[in-house]
């Protein structure tokens, strides 16, 4: 008998999520994570070709994306590579900051050259990612962006020398 998904097996899909239990997370299948695999290779993958590779029909495929999509769990995008766009200097900026630092941490992700943004616990209140153009793009970031926020103590900036690692596939382990 067929199931929701087009499948002929018996196995639930486990897209399941309780959104009133705070730290509540999916449970993937291994279907699910198939499909999450395969657009980790290709994003561009047409869904009848993820469909063959995993057992599905392209329609079954289509419906399971748009849920994963729907909820939250992923995000089909392009990641370009900063320095081949002219982004010459990418860092890490570690900030001690007072008050509160939700509400720094939102200022901080408002800002363009910042991509990625964290509130820590340890040395760091908080860390951000930035990408700019060179080196006198990233000091007029942190003179006239980062280190003028209220709240801001200090900062730490970590320059990239290079990137050795970058992955997205934790998502499926």
């Amino acid at each position: 008998m067929a199931n929701a998904d087009g499948e002929q097996n018996s196995q639930p899909v486990s897209l399941r999520v309780s959104r009133s239990r705070p730290g509540a997370y999916f449970q993937l299948d291994e279907l699910s994570k198939a499909i999450i695999e395969k657009l980790q290779q290709d994003g561009r993958r047409s869904y009848a070709g993820i469909g063959k590779a995993v057992g599905l029909s392209e329609a079954a495929v289509r419906q399971r994306v748009q849920r994963l999509v729907d909820a939250g769990v992923m995000q089909i995008v392009a990641v370009t590579d900063p320095m081949q766009l002219g982004f010459a200097r990418q860092a890490m900026i570690g900030i001690r900051c007072t008050g509160d630092t939700t509400k720094i941490a939102e200022k901080l992700a408002a800002i363009p050259s910042v991509d990625y943004v964290v509130l820590t616990a340890g040395s760091f209140d908080a860390i951000v990612e930035v990408v700019c153009e060179d080196d006198d793009d990233l000091l007029d970031l942190l003179n006239t962006r980062i280190r003028p926020l209220p709240g801001v103590v200090s900062t730490e900036t970590l320059l990239y020398l290079k990137l050795v690692k970058q992955q997205y596939n934790w998502g499926t382990r």
